[in-house]
Protein backbone atom coordinates (compact mmCIF):
# COMPACT_ATOMS: atom_id res chain seq x y z
CA UNK A 1 0.00 0.00 0.00
CA UNK A 2 2.80 2.39 0.91
CA UNK A 3 4.57 1.65 -2.37
CA UNK A 4 1.39 2.36 -4.37
CA UNK A 5 1.00 5.70 -2.57
CA UNK A 6 4.57 6.68 -3.42
CA UNK A 7 4.03 5.78 -7.07
CA UNK A 8 0.89 7.93 -7.16
CA UNK A 9 2.68 10.91 -5.59
CA UNK A 10 5.66 10.53 -7.90
CA UNK A 11 3.54 10.70 -11.04
CA UNK A 12 1.52 13.63 -9.71
CA UNK A 13 4.78 15.52 -9.23
CA UNK A 14 6.00 14.63 -12.72
CA UNK A 15 2.69 15.73 -14.17
CA UNK A 16 2.95 19.08 -12.41
CA UNK A 17 6.44 19.55 -13.84
CA UNK A 18 5.00 19.28 -17.34
CA UNK A 19 2.79 22.34 -17.08
CA UNK A 20 0.06 21.06 -14.75
CA UNK A 21 0.63 23.01 -11.51
CA UNK A 22 -0.82 21.78 -8.25
CA UNK A 23 -2.93 24.31 -6.29
CA UNK A 24 -0.45 24.78 -3.49
CA UNK A 25 -0.58 28.61 -3.56
CA UNK A 26 -3.02 31.19 -4.91
CA UNK A 27 -3.55 31.73 -8.64
CA UNK A 28 -2.09 35.25 -8.55
CA UNK A 29 1.05 34.06 -6.83
CA UNK A 30 1.66 31.08 -9.05
CA UNK A 31 1.16 33.00 -12.31
CA UNK A 32 4.13 35.22 -11.61
CA UNK A 33 7.01 34.05 -13.92
CA UNK A 34 9.54 33.85 -11.09
CA UNK A 35 7.20 31.86 -8.88
CA UNK A 36 6.38 29.48 -11.71
CA UNK A 37 10.10 28.83 -12.24
CA UNK A 38 10.62 28.28 -8.50
CA UNK A 39 7.67 25.89 -8.26
CA UNK A 40 8.86 23.83 -11.21
CA UNK A 41 12.39 23.66 -9.80
CA UNK A 42 11.00 22.66 -6.41
CA UNK A 43 8.92 19.89 -7.93
CA UNK A 44 11.80 18.55 -10.01
CA UNK A 45 13.99 18.40 -6.91
CA UNK A 46 11.22 16.70 -4.95
CA UNK A 47 10.82 14.12 -7.72
CA UNK A 48 14.58 13.44 -7.69
CA UNK A 49 14.48 12.95 -3.92
CA UNK A 50 11.39 10.75 -4.05
CA UNK A 51 12.57 8.43 -6.82
CA UNK A 52 15.23 6.51 -4.81
CA UNK A 53 12.79 6.25 -1.90
CA UNK A 54 10.25 4.76 -4.28
CA UNK A 55 12.76 2.27 -5.66
CA UNK A 56 13.84 1.27 -2.17
CA UNK A 57 10.26 0.86 -0.99
CA UNK A 58 9.42 -1.26 -4.02
CA UNK A 59 12.37 -3.55 -3.32
CA UNK A 60 11.82 -3.96 0.40
CA UNK A 61 8.10 -4.33 -0.10
CA UNK A 62 8.66 -7.38 -2.28
CA UNK A 63 10.02 -10.70 -1.12
CA UNK A 64 13.57 -11.11 -2.43
CA UNK A 65 14.29 -14.71 -3.35
CA UNK A 66 16.74 -16.90 -1.44
CA UNK A 67 17.35 -14.32 1.27
CA UNK A 68 16.79 -14.24 5.01
CA UNK A 69 15.21 -11.24 6.66
CA UNK A 70 16.67 -9.78 9.83
CA UNK A 71 13.76 -11.29 11.74
CA UNK A 72 14.42 -14.75 10.29
CA UNK A 73 18.11 -14.54 11.13
CA UNK A 74 17.24 -13.57 14.69
CA UNK A 75 14.86 -16.55 14.88
CA UNK A 76 17.67 -18.92 13.89
CA UNK A 77 16.79 -19.65 10.28
CA UNK A 78 19.56 -20.91 8.00
CA UNK A 79 19.56 -20.59 4.22
CA UNK A 80 20.16 -23.95 2.49
CA UNK A 81 20.27 -22.52 -1.04
CA UNK A 82 21.82 -19.15 -1.89
CA UNK A 83 20.32 -18.91 -5.39
CA UNK A 84 23.75 -18.80 -7.01
CA UNK A 85 25.56 -22.06 -6.32
CA UNK A 86 25.20 -25.65 -5.13
CA UNK A 87 27.27 -24.95 -2.04
CA UNK A 88 26.04 -27.02 0.89
CA UNK A 89 24.67 -29.85 -1.29
CA UNK A 90 26.06 -33.19 -2.45
CA UNK A 91 24.88 -36.25 -4.30
CA UNK A 92 23.44 -39.11 -2.26
CA UNK A 93 26.27 -41.55 -1.52
CA UNK A 94 28.50 -39.32 -3.66
CA UNK A 95 30.97 -36.49 -3.18
CA UNK A 96 29.62 -34.18 -5.87
CA UNK A 97 26.18 -33.00 -6.94
CA UNK A 98 24.89 -34.99 -9.91
CA UNK A 99 24.93 -33.22 -13.30
CA UNK A 100 21.14 -33.32 -13.59
CA UNK A 101 21.00 -30.59 -10.91
CA UNK A 102 21.94 -26.98 -11.63
CA UNK A 103 21.23 -23.37 -10.68
CA UNK A 104 19.15 -21.42 -13.21
CA UNK A 105 17.88 -17.88 -12.58
CA UNK A 106 18.09 -18.25 -8.81
CA UNK A 107 16.34 -21.64 -8.80
CA UNK A 108 17.66 -25.09 -7.90
CA UNK A 109 16.64 -27.04 -10.99
CA UNK A 110 16.49 -30.77 -11.61
CA UNK A 111 16.27 -31.63 -15.29
CA UNK A 112 14.96 -35.08 -14.49
CA UNK A 113 17.66 -36.74 -16.55
CA UNK A 114 19.26 -39.89 -15.23
CA UNK A 115 16.89 -39.97 -12.31
CA UNK A 116 15.19 -43.04 -10.95
CA UNK A 117 14.14 -44.40 -7.59
CA UNK A 118 17.76 -45.27 -6.87
CA UNK A 119 19.81 -42.48 -8.45
CA UNK A 120 20.14 -38.74 -8.75
CA UNK A 121 19.00 -37.50 -5.34
CA UNK A 122 20.88 -34.69 -3.58
CA UNK A 123 21.23 -34.07 0.15
CA UNK A 124 22.47 -31.32 2.43
CA UNK A 125 26.01 -31.45 3.71
CA UNK A 126 24.70 -30.86 7.22
CA UNK A 127 22.46 -33.06 9.33
CA UNK A 128 19.43 -32.11 11.41
CA UNK A 129 17.42 -33.71 14.18
CA UNK A 130 14.54 -31.45 15.33
CA UNK A 131 13.87 -28.79 12.72
CA UNK A 132 11.46 -26.66 10.74
CA UNK A 133 12.00 -26.66 6.97
CA UNK A 134 10.43 -24.26 4.49
CA UNK A 135 10.78 -24.12 0.71
CA UNK A 136 8.98 -23.39 -2.54
CA UNK A 137 8.75 -25.86 -5.40
CA UNK A 138 7.41 -26.09 -8.94
CA UNK A 139 6.76 -29.49 -10.54
CA UNK A 140 6.61 -30.17 -14.27
CA UNK A 141 3.46 -31.56 -15.88
CA UNK A 142 3.18 -35.22 -14.96
CA UNK A 143 6.19 -34.79 -12.67
CA UNK A 144 7.21 -36.65 -9.52
CA UNK A 145 9.68 -35.71 -6.79
CA UNK A 146 9.93 -35.48 -3.02
CA UNK A 147 11.54 -33.94 0.05
CA UNK A 148 13.43 -36.26 2.39
CA UNK A 149 14.61 -35.76 5.96
CA UNK A 150 16.76 -37.80 8.36
CA UNK A 151 18.51 -39.32 5.34
CA UNK A 152 21.26 -41.84 6.09
CA UNK A 153 24.07 -42.75 3.71
CA UNK A 154 25.97 -46.00 3.40
CA UNK A 155 26.98 -48.71 0.97
CA UNK A 156 24.12 -50.84 2.25
CA UNK A 157 21.61 -48.27 0.94
CA UNK A 158 20.81 -47.64 -2.71
CA UNK A 159 18.55 -44.62 -2.34
CA UNK A 160 17.53 -41.97 0.17
CA UNK A 161 14.00 -43.33 0.53
CA UNK A 162 15.29 -46.55 2.13
CA UNK A 163 15.93 -44.68 5.37
CA UNK A 164 14.17 -41.32 5.07
CA UNK A 165 10.55 -40.24 5.41
CA UNK A 166 9.34 -38.34 2.36
CA UNK A 167 7.08 -35.36 1.82
CA UNK A 168 5.62 -36.36 -1.53
CA UNK A 169 5.68 -33.93 -4.48
CA UNK A 170 3.77 -34.96 -7.59
CA UNK A 171 1.44 -33.61 -10.24
CA UNK A 172 -1.77 -34.98 -8.72
CA UNK A 173 -3.94 -33.91 -11.65
CA UNK A 174 -1.49 -34.69 -14.45
CA UNK A 175 -0.02 -38.00 -13.31
CA UNK A 176 -0.78 -40.56 -16.06
CA UNK A 177 -1.89 -43.31 -13.70
CA UNK A 178 -4.15 -43.62 -10.67
CA UNK A 179 -2.63 -42.37 -7.43
CA UNK A 180 -3.39 -43.79 -4.04
CA UNK A 181 -4.03 -41.17 -1.36
CA UNK A 182 -0.67 -41.90 0.26
CA UNK A 183 1.03 -41.22 -3.10
CA UNK A 184 -0.41 -37.74 -3.57
CA UNK A 185 1.27 -34.40 -2.91
CA UNK A 186 1.89 -33.56 0.72
CA UNK A 187 1.50 -37.10 2.00
CA UNK A 188 4.04 -38.75 4.25
CA UNK A 189 4.75 -41.12 1.39
CA UNK A 190 3.35 -44.64 1.83
CA UNK A 191 2.35 -43.78 5.40
CA UNK A 192 -0.04 -40.87 6.01
CA UNK A 193 -2.25 -39.26 3.31
CA UNK A 194 -2.62 -35.50 3.07
CA UNK A 195 -5.88 -33.75 3.89
CA UNK A 196 -8.39 -33.98 1.05
CA UNK A 197 -9.15 -30.25 1.19
CA UNK A 198 -5.53 -29.21 0.60
CA UNK A 199 -4.90 -26.25 -1.71
CA UNK A 200 -2.51 -27.46 -4.41
CA UNK A 201 -1.53 -25.27 -7.34
CA UNK A 202 -1.29 -26.87 -10.76
CA UNK A 203 1.91 -28.07 -12.41
CA UNK A 204 4.09 -25.19 -13.56
CA UNK A 205 3.07 -22.96 -10.64
CA UNK A 206 4.93 -22.39 -7.38
CA UNK A 207 3.77 -24.07 -4.17
CA UNK A 208 5.15 -23.53 -0.67
CA UNK A 209 5.77 -26.40 1.72
CA UNK A 210 6.80 -26.70 5.33
CA UNK A 211 7.92 -29.68 7.39
CA UNK A 212 8.16 -29.60 11.17
CA UNK A 213 9.85 -32.42 13.09
CA UNK A 214 10.07 -31.99 16.84
CA UNK A 215 10.79 -34.99 19.05
CA UNK A 216 8.86 -37.31 16.78
CA UNK A 217 5.90 -35.00 16.26
CA UNK A 218 5.62 -34.29 12.53
CA UNK A 219 3.61 -31.74 10.58
CA UNK A 220 3.33 -31.24 6.82
CA UNK A 221 2.08 -27.88 5.54
CA UNK A 222 1.09 -26.87 2.01
CA UNK A 223 0.48 -23.28 0.92
CA UNK A 224 -0.08 -22.13 4.48
CA UNK A 225 -2.35 -24.96 5.62
CA UNK A 226 -1.47 -28.00 7.76
CA UNK A 227 -2.33 -31.14 5.80
CA UNK A 228 -0.58 -33.96 7.73
CA UNK A 229 0.14 -34.55 11.41
CA UNK A 230 1.39 -37.69 13.14
CA UNK A 231 3.61 -39.01 15.90
CA UNK A 232 6.58 -41.20 15.01
CA UNK A 233 6.57 -44.32 17.16
CA UNK A 234 2.86 -44.32 17.92
CA UNK A 235 1.08 -47.71 17.65
CA UNK A 236 -0.66 -46.60 14.45
CA UNK A 237 2.60 -45.39 12.92
CA UNK A 238 4.44 -48.60 13.84
CA UNK A 239 1.70 -50.72 12.29
CA UNK A 240 1.81 -48.75 9.03
CA UNK A 241 5.58 -49.09 8.83
CA UNK A 242 5.60 -52.81 9.58
CA UNK A 243 2.66 -53.79 7.38
CA UNK A 244 3.15 -51.55 4.37
CA UNK A 245 5.85 -50.78 1.83
CA UNK A 246 8.53 -50.16 4.43
CA UNK A 247 8.49 -53.65 5.92
CA UNK A 248 11.19 -54.49 3.37
CA UNK A 249 13.37 -51.61 4.59
CA UNK A 250 14.34 -52.22 8.22
CA UNK A 251 16.08 -48.86 8.65
CA UNK A 252 13.23 -46.73 7.34
CA UNK A 253 12.61 -43.78 9.69
CA UNK A 254 14.69 -45.39 12.43
CA UNK A 255 17.06 -42.43 12.74
CA UNK A 256 16.07 -39.23 14.50
CA UNK A 257 18.80 -37.24 12.76
CA UNK A 258 20.16 -37.07 9.23
CA UNK A 259 20.41 -35.10 6.00
CA UNK A 260 17.65 -33.24 4.20
CA UNK A 261 17.25 -34.42 0.61
CA UNK A 262 15.59 -33.57 -2.70
CA UNK A 263 14.55 -36.34 -5.05
CA UNK A 264 15.31 -36.77 -8.73
CA UNK A 265 12.61 -39.15 -9.89
CA UNK A 266 13.20 -38.58 -13.60
CA UNK A 267 10.94 -35.51 -13.78
CA UNK A 268 11.61 -31.81 -14.06
CA UNK A 269 11.28 -29.93 -10.78
CA UNK A 270 12.71 -26.74 -9.33
CA UNK A 271 13.11 -25.30 -5.83
CA UNK A 272 13.83 -21.93 -4.22
CA UNK A 273 13.80 -20.21 -0.82
CA UNK A 274 15.00 -23.34 0.95
CA UNK A 275 15.61 -22.62 4.63
CA UNK A 276 15.77 -24.56 7.87
CA UNK A 277 15.49 -23.66 11.54
CA UNK A 278 16.85 -26.09 14.13
CA UNK A 279 14.43 -26.61 17.02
Amino acid sequence: MFTKLLIFCFFIILRSCNGHPMPIVSTQQITHPINIHIMKTYRVLLAIILLPVLISASYTGSNPQNKLSKKEKKQGWQLLFDGQSLTGWKGYNADQVFSCWSVVNGELVCKGEGGSETAGDIITAGQYDNFELQLEWCISKGGNSGIFYHVLEGKQYHAAYETAPEYQLIDDAGWPGKLEEWQQTGADYAMTPAAKDKKLKQAGEWNSSRIVYNKGHVEHWLNGKKIVEFQVGSPEWIQKRNDGKWKEYPDYAKSQTGHIGLQNHGSGVKFRNIKVRPL
